[in-house]
Parts: structure tokens; sequence; C-alpha cells
């Protein structure tokens, strides 16, 4: 890698690199020295960016986060539906599907032993992903597809309950056990008044957990 490149494309380069050395090998498994042989870049050349493997993990992570951001409101761009409770089901449905957007399950699954990862994780989730699903919770409420209350705490519990304990990268849950609690959020959905949950759903997020 040339020495004259642009900080913020080595920078790209970087965090793209070992973001695929990650899922390949693993987390753990993966050494600067990796990282360093497939960039075709000097120790001195990487700590002038990154400190560590763990900074460079962050920002890994930190971009798959943007990622889903972004693809997110994508969808609800290009997402057409009768009402706001179907736009919803097409837009998980579209979430669940997207290989990208799990590809670093396995990577966070290494990680269950930092606190900071999930604990980010949980923030930004919070911050960026639950506004988006209230207001489309509000938009149900009013068209009468949806009947909850409270669409920001709704939001943010669903959220919690999906990516999180119901996530079996997290726990190292096997296919039935995940199938369980899959089925018991569709139950505990429909009592909060979100019911988006349907069978085609759950199916479709265990074949993309496998």
């Amino acid at each position: 890698m040339g020495r004259k490149k642009n900080p913020e494309q080595t920078i790209e380069q970087i965090i793209a690199v070992s973001s695929q050395l990650f899922v390949e090998k693993g987390y753990e498994q993966t050494s600067i020295q990796d990282i360093l042989d497939a960039l075709d870049l000097s120790k001195g050349g990487l700590y002038h960016h990154f400190k560590s493997k763990e900074e460079i993990l962050e920002a890994v992570m930190h971009k798959r986060a943007q990622y889903v951001i972004d693809r997110l409101y994508t969808i609800i761009q290009n997402t057409e539906a009768e009402n706001a409770k179907e736009k919803l089901k097409k837009i998980l449905y579209q979430l669940g599907t997207d290989s990208k957007t799990h590809e670093l399950d396995s990577v966070l699954t290494s990680q269950m032993i930092n606190p900071y990862f999930v604990v980010d994780g949980l923030q930004a989730s919070m911050k960026q992903d639950a506004p988006i699903i209230s207001r489309l919770i509000e938009e149900g409420i009013k068209d009468g597809s949806l009947q909850t209350t409270q669409p920001t705490y709704c939001a943010e519990v669903f959220l919690i309950l999906l990516n999180y304990w119901a996530n079996p990268a997290l726990f190292g849950r096997n296919h039935l056990e995940t199938k369980e609690r899959m089925k018991y959020l569709q139950f505990v959905t429909k009592q909060l008044g979100l019911d988006i949950i349907d069978d085609d759903f759950i199916d479709t997020l265990l074949g993309a957990y496998t």
C-alpha cells in the first residue's frame, strides 16, 4: 500500500480487510500480522490510524451499525404497503434476509465477554434504530393497523428482545432454542399490540442465523 494514499481511503481499507478476516478466521484468531499481510502495510502505517486490534474492531462494528441504519432508511423509502403494520412486516423481512446485516454476528459473539461492545451496540440501537421504528408504530396507531401505546417504549423493548434476547449468536443457542424464543417474542409483541411477527418471518430469520 503506497504511503501517499489518502488517509481516509487507508482507514476504509483497514476496516474492510479486517472485517473480512474477522468473519473468516474469527476475531481472536486474527492477528495484527494477518491484517498487515493482507494489506501489505507496515506496522507504523497501521498504528498511525489504529492503536490496537480492539480499536480496529470498534471501527468495524461502527461501520456495520452505520450500514444497518443506512439500509433501514433505504428499505423504508422503497417499501410500499397498505398500512404501517404491513410496512413494518416487510421492512423486518428485508432486514432479516440481508446477509450483510448478519455477517458480523459471529464476531460479536466472541466479544460477549467485553461489556463495552455489548453496551455500545445496545446504545446505538436505542439511539438510532428505535426512533425510526417508533415513528412507524405511530403511523400504525394513526391508521388503525396497530393497537399499542407508548410507541417509543414499545420500539425499544421490541428491538432489545429481537436483537439481543432472541439472537442466538450472542448466547450460542441452537436452532430449537432460538425458535422457541422467537415464538415467545411473537406472543409478547401481540400482547403489546405490535402484531408484526408472523411465522414466515420467524422461519426467515432462523434461516439467516444458520
